[in-house]
């Protein structure tokens, strides 16, 4: 299958994830994911070990389910969505390896500084998503194959639509926003938003010492 010029892997898994992807966003949403994808495939060219394809697949194009009406929960976004993800790949008989592995890389999605250690999938799972979520890594996206992925899925306002689905995640539950990137839209956007602060919570520890 080609997108946008660039050849992607073709399984009947991979339509199905599209498929949920697709039917579950906005469009805006949607575009995200598959650009997503687009970029972590580029980026994970010479890579070794290269991660598997589908799997890769399956976790960009789902890392977002938790951003979703239909599968938001109680958790944090990233979980939601890596729990959705899951039971999507349990209902196709995948193996639990496969499983955790699109579970880790989903939940991980927006923690840099363990998904660049974790395994490939994980790994670039993240980096395809900093691309277009931030711009990290940019520079290593061919100019034409960059403007071949927005011409295919316009970024369609994704700054403001972005910071808009954040901070109702916020103000929807507030207890998912202290550990993640939502602390920093819900301090800055969202009035009344006031998360602990960790040195406190240490030292108001039920102990002496």
């Amino acid at each position: 299958m080609v997108l946008a010029g660039i050849k992607v892997t073709d399984t009947h898994l991979v339509r199905d994830a599209v498929d949920l992807a697709r039917s579950s966003s906005e469009l805006y949403l949607f575009n995200h994911v598959m650009r997503s994808w687009l970029f972590s495939v580029l980026l994970s060219e010479g890579v070794k070990p290269s991660p598997d394809p589908e799997l890769l697949a399956v976790s960009t194009v789902l890392h977002d389910l938790g951003l979703t009406d239909r599968y938001m929960a109680e958790e944090r976004f990233e979980v939601d969505g890596a729990n959705a993800a899951r039971a999507f790949l349990k209902e196709r008989g995948i193996a639990t390896l496969q499983l955790q592995l699109v579970w880790d890389a989903i939940a991980l999605h927006t923690t840099r500084s363990i998904a660049l250690h974790k395994e490939p999938e994980v790994a670039m799972t993240h980096s395809g998503v900093a691309v277009d979520a931030i711009g990290v890594g940019l520079d290593r996206i061919p100019t034409d194959k960059l403007q071949a992925i927005l011409a295919a899925f316009p970024r369609l306002a994704l700054k403001n639509q972005l910071q808009s689905s954040l901070c109702n995640i916020v103000r929807r539950k507030p207890a998912t926003s202290f550990d993640n990137i939502l602390r920093d839209f819900g301090t800055r956007y969202v009035e009344g938003f006031t998360p602990p602060n960790f040195a406190d919570v240490v030292a108001n520890s039920p102990f002496s010492e």
